[in-house]
């Protein structure tokens, strides 16, 4: 579960930062994208825009080229110098008309007037009613005998008009009979025209202010900033502006492709993340597959099993960590092996040398005593004393080899009520010419009614080890004091005295067998078997760190018939 908890949590880092690199990514490619198509876009329109100016400017010009000539035409036709040589104005008029509808154009306006301006005849697709005197004339007068272009503001309408003056030969010189005015109307018919030809550019006319003519979305180039434009002055008959020329391109177009531009990359990152985050995941499953293992074998191993290797799948660098990783297995197998050997003669070779060293004083009492009883002749005193002694010896003996015994123990096997005090006694009494003869005062301070339900002989040799390593602790003399006391339905019982207490080298590692702080030997099996025979009972044993002085043993027991 562990394992697959962390191959999980790293699947999802790796998904979370692809996904988060993705976006990012995604999102400044689409910034960058979108930034890109808009200047192009931006880019485009003005191309257009000017594309849209240059055909105007041929429209015009082609408009003004043919004004130019039809006018001209007509002041060099005889009909039309012979009755303007009249200066009768019906005359003039009903000659005018005749031949501007002959070669007039549809939409044109043609008037007449004489040198100082003043209309003689109004004719035309546009006709309206003329000024009397129209000041232009006297302007154009300027260029005469040359025509005069530009544009005319006549009644609030602007118009695009040649000025064509008509003369006679004299001796003298030529002399001015008339003047004629030939244009055409700028209107919303003609900025809607420059709109189909020019594939789209809007066209605002602007004379003072005021548009006097736009195509169908060319009012919202008065307004500045609504689209990419171009303006261009338009001019009168003196050369000087009376307005504008504003061709600008719609923006509803491009941001109509931006719109889909900005679909379109929302539909690809969405596409691309999906993808991606697929690939990864089965890529990244893939790569942590092996990592999983990696981690279920370390969890194997870390619970003992050296025998867990990882199956080697590739020659990469994780197919290379997992041979490492058996490598190392197979060491620490190998390793573990031989400090068990080696541990194990260890074991055995201190064991023996300190049964060796604890057996062969009572060995040797009771080879001597032996010894004594055959080549001797002893009184029956002496020869009870040395039996005394063989005895001692012989339950030395047993007793070692019965701690060995106890320490192998997982339980304990027969088990009675018995009175704490009567315990402590009975371990008191072996260690009573001890206690006398180091003058070590025995304090025991134990309800008489205070029981236990125990193996009698191993509680009893328990306290025998605590009290007997007491003795061994202060051969000046000193003081052991025996205490006991109920918790719940424990029995808590404290074996203290006032010697020099527990060396801190060896406090932590005091329970542990071959442990000893005695200077002339011993097995240190005494503590081992004495937790372990607490434990065995549903106990503990352990010492007391919170002791003043010298050192505090507490043993905790099931009271008997406690809940």
């Amino acid at each position: 579960m562990k394992a697959r908890r962390t191959s999980g949590s790293l699947l999802w880092r790796i998904l979370l930062s692809t996904s988060a690199a993705l976006t990012l990514l995604f999102a400044a490619t689409g910034w960058i994208v979108q930034n890109r198509a808009e200047r192009i876009a931006l880019r485009s329109l003005e191309e257009e825009v000017r594309s849209g100016f240059q055909a105007y400017e041929a429209l015009w010009r082609s408009r003004a080229e043919m004004l130019a000539t039809v006018s001209r035409l007509l002041s060099r036709m005889p009909d039309v110098r012979a009755a303007f040589s009249t200066r009768d104005r019906a005359t003039i008029r009903d000659t005018a008309d005749e031949i501007w509808g002959r070669i007039g154009s549809e939409g044109a306006i043609f008037l007449v007037t004489d040198p100082q301006g003043e209309v003689i005849a109004s004719l035309g697709g546009a006709q309206r009613p003329a000024p009397a005197v129209l000041p232009a004339v006297k302007v154009a007068a300027e260029r005469f005998p040359n025509q005069a272009s530009g544009f005319l503001v006549l009644d609030q309408s602007l118009f695009q008009v040649t000025v064509t003056p008509v003369y006679v030969e004299s001796p003298r010189a030529p002399v001015l009979l008339n003047v004629l005015v030939a244009g055409y109307k700028v209107d919303d018919d003609l900025a809607r025209r420059l709109l189909l030809e020019t594939g789209g550019s809007e066209f605002a006319f602007v004379v003072g202010g005021r548009v006097v003519a736009a195509s169908l979305r060319g009012e919202a180039l008065y307004s500045a900033g609504q689209m990419p434009r171009v303006t261009h002055p338009l001019l009168d008959l003196e050369g000087k502006p009376i307005g504008e020329l504003r061709i600008g391109r719609s923006l509803d177009a491009a941001r109509a492709h931006l719109a889909n531009l900005r679909r379109d990359i929302l539909f690809i990152w969405a596409a691309a993340m999906l993808a991606g985050l697929v690939l990864t995941w089965v890529l990244a499953r893939r790569i942590l597959e092996p990592v999983a293992e990696l981690d279920r074998a370390a969890a194997r191993i870390a619970q003992g099993d050296y025998e867990f290797s990882v199956p080697v799948r590739s020659q990469d660098e994780l197919g290379r960590l997992a041979e490492s990783f058996n490598a190392m297995s197979a060491s620490i197998r190998e390793a573990r092996q031989e400090l068990i050997r080696q541990e194990r003669i260890s074991t055995i070779a201190r064991l023996s040398t300190s049964l060796v060293h604890d057996l062969r004083n009572p060995l040797a009492a009771i080879f001597g005593g032996a010894e004594m009883l055959v080549d001797s002749q002893l009184s029956s005193q002496q020869v009870k004393r040395l039996a005394g002694n063989i005895y001692k010896s012989s339950r030395r003996i047993q007793e070692l080899l019965q701690e060995l015994l106890d320490l192998g123990r997982q339980a304990a096997a027969h088990r009675e009520i018995c009175r704490v005090a009567d315990l402590v006694r009975t371990a008191v009494e072996a260690h009573a010419g001890a206690l006398a003869k180091l003058q070590i005062e025995l304090e025991i301070a134990l309800p008489e009614s205070l029981e236990v339900e125990v193996d009698r002989s191993r509680i009893e040799r328990l306290f025998e080890n605590l009290i007997g390593n007491s003795i061994d602790a202060m051969p000046g003399g000193g003081l052991i004091r025996v205490s006991a006391g109920v918790e719940n339905r424990w029995v808590m019982i404290q074996v203290a005295d006032n010697g020099p207490g527990v060396a801190p080298e060896i406090a932590d590692r005091l329970f542990q067998p071959f442990v000893t702080a005695r200077k002339h030997g011993g097995l240190g099996l005494g503590l081992a078997f004495a937790r372990q025979t607490a434990l065995d009972h549903g106990g503990d044993l352990w010492l007391d760190r919170s002791w003043a002085q010298g050192a505090c043993f507490c043993l905790r027991l099931p009271r008997a018939g406690g809940n």
